[in-house]
């Protein structure tokens, strides 16, 4: 892989992280909050390539002078080594992100994880309206650790997947991200009450429900998941951003 092939190479990688950066696919791949460093490491990447094919346009009008005129160029023109073969490795990260949308973690991985819930350092106040709009993290955070208190006499509403466990016992999950997906870690709702005659794994599921003091725990790593009494669910299409990104802040 010469230079000139090279520069092509990192213009495309910028241009697909670009492409990534400017549509909801980066999302498979890192938090919302990192789209402006994804964006801006896609200019650069497409800058240093343009620079990079000016500066050797540029060196190979200087070599071809020097073959015109062999004791004015000779300077110019330098000597040229190949570059190793290992180099078109690049190219499979480019052929990944553009062949390759890798689905959002589902339910075989949070029945395998520990749920992932900490304790805040506050709560605010609910929000308005009945039922009111929680995230899983939010509701799980002030049914295990504030013992429902501030869920008390409300009606919510709390989307996520559907994960099944060993036992047969549905949980309502949403993965939650620090940085990437590769860090996701589940945050765990169980579910009681009117539940949909068929549940099914990874199936997106929007559900209204009321605060039940029943706790139980993580049988991966013992952390703390708090129930839900159910009184409607219904199906809803899986959101462009499916990751959590509430639980550390």
């Amino acid at each position: 892989m010469n230079r000139q092939a090279q520069a092509a190479v990192m213009f495309l990688l910028g241009a697909a992280l670009l492409h990534a950066g400017a549509t909801d696919l980066y999302l498979r791949y890192v938090k919302a909050g990192l789209r402006p460093l994804l964006l801006a490491s896609g200019a650069v990447l497409i800058a240093a390539a343009l620079a990079t094919a000016w500066y050797e346009r540029k060196r190979g009008k200087a070599a071809d002078a020097g073959r015109a005129h062999p004791g004015a160029g000779r300077e110019a023109a330098g000597h040229t080594h190949p570059e190793p073969r290992v180099a078109w490795l690049l190219l499979l990260p480019l052929l990944a992100l553009i062949l390759i949308a890798p689905p959002a973690l589902g339910s075989y991985s949070a029945v395998r994880s520990g749920t992932a819930l900490q304790k805040p350092y506050a709560y605010g106040p609910l929000p308005a309206g009945d039922p009111v709009p929680l995230s899983v993290v939010d509701y799980a955070s002030r049914a295990a650790y504030d013992h429902g208190r501030s869920l008390h006499g409300r009606h919510v509403r709390v989307t996520g997947f559907l994960a099944l466990d060993r036992a047969g016992t549905p949980y309502l999950v949403r993965m939650a991200l620090n940085c990437c997906a590769a860090d996701a870690q589940p945050v765990k709702i169980a579910l009681s009450g009117a539940l949909p005659p068929v549940l099914r794994p990874d199936a997106w599921l929007e559900v209204t429900g009321t605060y039940s003091p029943r706790l139980t725990h993580d049988p991966v790593n013992d952390g703390p998941i708090p129930y839900l009494r159910v009184t409607t669910a219904r199906p809803v299409p899986v959101p462009h951003d499916p990751y959590d990104e509430t639980w550390n802040t």
